[in-house]
């Protein structure tokens, strides 16, 4: 019997087996499709229904697990620890190699790059059923100081009555077209190192705009970028030391306040 649940999940794609989504309030969403009971890989955790589990891997790399088991890997390098197992999505951006991989595991049923032909950008509206993940692109500063247009996508994924939002490498703020596509996002990964996206003023300014329930600071380097980051949002949002690199989010605990959780990136590794 276990041998025919894995050859099914191994011949058909993910949709067929993931679970109802639970309308986000950000965009209007596609028809949720039914599925089938996902076998849970050993050592992820599962999640209650209408909860997202989050863990801060490294650099600007998470991982987003649904309640159907659903492994979704953000700015994805390759590696994401000793555990094998294989994400059903992954994003990733090119500002540099440490948001991306040139060959990502051909087993991975989903690669969504970020950026597209020079100045042209992507679109992605990949619809999973439980969880729709679609991006809005922004530009991009080039290695020469120039600026590839539409380089970078901030990805937004639509699942459990939320909208998460990972803001990849941003270089600018978003102009109002793109806050308009953003909607608004329940939580938000970002890059809060102060020089090589953007600066920390800037980067406040676009966190109190996007008025997120959960803000995961990410990309910061060292710890003094994230103090002084930690110190620019004071007064206008908590922080929580969560102590560890994860958490689990629902649409019904999300903080009365806006908060700040930060989470200490760790590998997903075999427990030994």
């Amino acid at each position: 019997m276990i041998r025919s649940v894995l050859l099914v999940l191994l011949l058909f794609p993910a949709t067929l087996w993931a679970q109802d989504r639970t309308p986000s309030h950000c965009v209007a969403l596609a028809q949720a499709t039914d599925g089938i009971d996902y076998v849970v890989p050993a050592s992820l955790p599962e999640i209650a229904r209408e909860n997202v589990y989050l863990h801060y891997i490294d650099h600007a790399s998470f991982l987003i697990r649904s309640h159907g088991g659903l492994n979704m890997v953000t700015d994805f390098t390759g590696f994401t620890g000793t555990l094998p197992f294989t994400p059903d999505v992954v994003t990733m951006n090119h500002a540099h190699d440490t948001h991306w991989t040139a060959f990502p595991d051909p087993a991975i049923p989903h690669a969504l790059q970020g950026w597209g032909e020079f100045g042209v950008g992507i679109t992605h509206h990949l619809d999973l059923g439980e969880v729709l993940v679609r991006n809005v692109s922004t530009d991009i500063r080039s290695q020469f100081s120039g600026i590839e247009e539409k380089g970078n996508s901030i990805f937004v994924f639509e699942m459990a009555g939320m909208c998460i939002g990972h803001l990849g490498h941003l270089h600018h703020a978003p102009d109002a077209a793109q806050y308009a596509a953003l909607g608004r996002l329940d939580v938000v990964m970002a890059p809060v190192d102060g020089g090589y996206t953007l600066d920390q003023a800037t980067m406040i300014t676009v966190l109190k705009r996007l008025k997120s329930s959960i803000v995961i600071p990410m990309h910061w380097f060292s710890g003094f970028a994230l103090d002084d980051f930690l110190t620019g949002m004071q007064g206008d949002f908590s922080v929580v030391e969560v102590g560890g690199p994860s958490l689990t989010v629902s649409l019904h605990n999300l903080p009365s306040r806006p908060t700040i959780m930060v989470l200490r990136p760790e590998y997903i590794n075999v427990a030994r």
